[in-house]
């Protein structure tokens, strides 16, 4: 285990965005979520290390560089710049920015792998199951539902070949003992009851490595060059790649463990089941909390790219107003459950929360500022956080004006 480091910062993060499309409105919710715990934990004046990325391997990326006519290091390049335009645009505060094409990351991935070996924890193997290329996933026949992918209910394609593997299944009655004895690593308490249940029947050892004769894009697995790394064992790693875990063990000891892994509740398995116990196999501590937040939907069906129901939050936020934006992602739903999502609940909510509600309330405010302190706010010296007061006053002139009413300072 890692040595406790008291001044410890806190460490929060996002899940690594997968750039085979463009960014859409889950994604903007992931990231505002993150980026709101972050601004409250500066509010009250801690240190915060707050990490985003993107995910670019795999076979999905290889496949969509390929329609694109384009090589995949040249796909993700031009693809990457996107997302970090968004955050740009949403105001979304970031320290890092992590992708899994950096160097470093891919030392750091075949480091782990060297040491998760050595422990006997993976093996090498022949495997006849059914692949799902969309979820990137092996299944046995027994898993499927109707012959089809349990988790996204696509077509799959039986394939055998030699891979290696890690032993999942070691550790599954450490894993069911730990969420137990810790009722704040996986949250909501719905989630945590779902990974429960799913550890209830027996847990498949993982497969993390693909052929390079079926798969070229990818890490390239440490003592086989015919082999590279599986997405998600790769991408997972990045939470400890990004601090330093093998170049810079002061960073890492000032961060680790991480105290909020924010992802989606369709990736919850992968953080709560397959992340904690490659962390156990590499002796570290595990991260504090994996919140799982719930999905935006349109007409009752999920809001994805496979989907093609994008919601582009670029454009709402241009339409809007960033902040309008935000808190409409914010508001709209409760942390951890679904949301729906239409235009009409969007304007509705900029009309009456901010339009209405909040302009009523500075316009009274505005109008007691003239009234009674020509104007000016008044110097209150116990106000530590008037900033917060300010800030939210802007949104509001900001909202009015757009709006096409009067604006506010004309009172003061």
């Amino acid at each position: 285990m890692t040595t406790k480091n008291p001044n410890k910062s806190l460490y929060l993060t996002t899940p690594l965005y997968y750039v085979n499309a463009k960014p859409h409105i889950g994604h903007a919710y992931t990231n505002i979520l993150c980026d709101t715990f972050v601004r409250y934990h500066h509010w009250l004046g801690e240190n915060v290390y707050f990490l985003t990325g993107t995910d670019e391997h795999g076979t999905k990326i290889e496949k969509t560089a390929t329609e694109h006519k384009m090589e995949p290091r040249q796909y993700v390049d031009e693809m990457v710049p996107q997302f970090r335009e968004l955050w740009r645009l949403l105001g979304i505060q970031y320290d890092y920015f992590i992708r899994t094409t950096d160097d470093a990351h891919k030392e750091t991935v075949q480091n782990v792998l060297s040491k998760l070996e050595a422990a006997g924890d993976i093996y090498k193997d022949s495997y006849t199951g059914w692949y799902c290329t969309p979820c990137e996933s092996f299944w046995t026949k027994l898993q499927l539902v109707e012959g089809k992918c349990p988790d996204c209910g696509r077509e799959v394609q039986e394939l055998s070949e030699e891979n290696y593997f890690f032993k999942l299944s070691k550790y599954q009655e450490w894993l069911v003992g730990y969420i137990e004895d810790h009722n704040d690593f996986v949250l909501p308490e719905m989630r945590r009851n779902e990974i429960l249940s799913f550890l209830k029947e027996p847990l498949e050892d993982l497969c993390i490595t693909r052929p390079k004769a079926r798969l070229s894009w990818g890490i390239e697995y440490p003592n086989s060059p015919d082999h590279v790394v599986y997405v998600w064992f790769d991408a997972l790693i990045n939470y400890v790649s990004a601090i330093g875990m093998t170049t810079d063990s002061k960073k890492f000891l000032s961060y680790w463990p991480a105290d909020l892994h924010i992802v989606g509740k369709d990736i919850l398995r992968q953080h709560a089941v397959y992340w904690p116990i490659m962390l156990k196999s590499m002796g570290l501590e595990m991260p504090k909390t994996v919140l799982a937040h719930g999905w935006w939907t349109m007409q009752g069906t999920k809001v994805s790219k496979s989907r093609g129901n994008i919601v582009d939050p670029i454009v709402l936020a241009k339409v809007y107003g960033v902040d309008a934006f935000r808190y409409f992602l914010l508001r709209e739903v409760t942390v951890g459950y679904d949301g729906a999502y239409s235009e009409d609940l969007l304007r509705q909510r900029y009309t009456s929360d901010l339009a209405n509600d909040l302009g009523n309330l500075f316009s009274r405010m505005a109008a007691m500022l003239g009234k009674y302190f020509q104007g000016a706010v008044p110097e209150v010296p116990a106000l530590e956080k008037e900033p917060l007061l300010t800030q939210t006053f802007e949104l509001w002139v900001t909202v009015k004006e757009s709006m096409g009413h009067y604006d506010p300072r004309q009172a003061l």
